[in-house]
């Protein structure tokens, strides 16, 4: 059951040394390496280019149109957490800008993902605080109703706990449960290396049929090449 009204100020984060490790790579990979789980659907996006972060989370259920806990997670965050915001009910409100974005630097936070919108878009970008939102929208919000400060959450689809890893690129936000950091990392640390090798191929000119062994696959399933030249000469 969700408790409102709560504020947990401990909580256990992941293995710093693998949060490091995973800031190294990209949403995708970690994505895939993780069987293809944790990725928050594809709505929430980066609010400028080239915005990415990676930090642990801190939560919040915040109500619509309503940013109070916004401002009482920046007394429990730590350096390096990134703040990861789910809403009892769909909403757009610009409920993150330039003030609160000052507030969170302040206090070492590294990023924020949001299922709602933001505003001050252009001041966030000169700030260098990377968001990922839903939206984007002027309208402000209020400070009436009480919500929870980490707490599980349900953000862009994806339940986020305290603690876990959040990675957020150009390609999206991906999370990583605390517990099996150190494991993805490492299988995401395997398969970019594959990928490395994969690319180095291909960009000497091999073709991805050859190296996925494609062709016989390809002829099973009823592929056929036809030269239209050598076709009309034979006739």
């Amino acid at each position: 059951m969700t408790e409102l009204g709560v504020v947990y100020q401990s909580i256990e984060r992941a293995d710093p040394a693998a949060v490091e490790r995973l800031s190294r790579l990209g949403v995708a990979t970690i994505h895939e390496a993780q069987g293809r789980l944790g990725h928050m659907r594809p709505y929430l996006r980066p609010i400028y280019k080239g915005a990415r972060t990676c930090g642990t989370a801190v939560t919040v259920l915040a109500h619509p149109g309503d940013n109070w806990m916004m401002h009482v997670v920046a007394e429990v965050a730590q350096p390096g957490d990134v703040v990861v915001v789910g809403l009892t009910s769909d909403n757009t409100d610009g409920m993150f800008g330039d003030l609160l974005a000052t507030s969170f630097m302040a206090q070492g936070i590294k990023g924020l993902i949001i299922d709602a919108g933001v505003r001050d878009i252009s001041d966030l970008e000169q700030m260098g605080f990377p968001v990922w939102s839903r939206a984007i929208s002027q309208k402000g919000t209020i400070k009436e109703t009480i919500g929870s400060v980490n707490i599980p959450v349900v953000c862009g689809g994806c339940l986020v706990h305290p603690g876990d890893v959040v990675i957020a690129d150009a390609d999206g936000v991906v999370v990583v449960p605390s517990a099996q950091a150190s494991k993805v990392a490492d299988m995401a640390e395997t398969r970019e290396a594959k990928e490395q090798h994969k690319r180095e191929r291909l960009a000497a000119g091999e073709l991805g049929l050859d190296m996925y062994s494609m062709r016989d696959r390809l002829a099973e399933a009823g592929l056929r090449y036809i030269n239209q030249k050598q076709q009309e000469q034979e006739q």
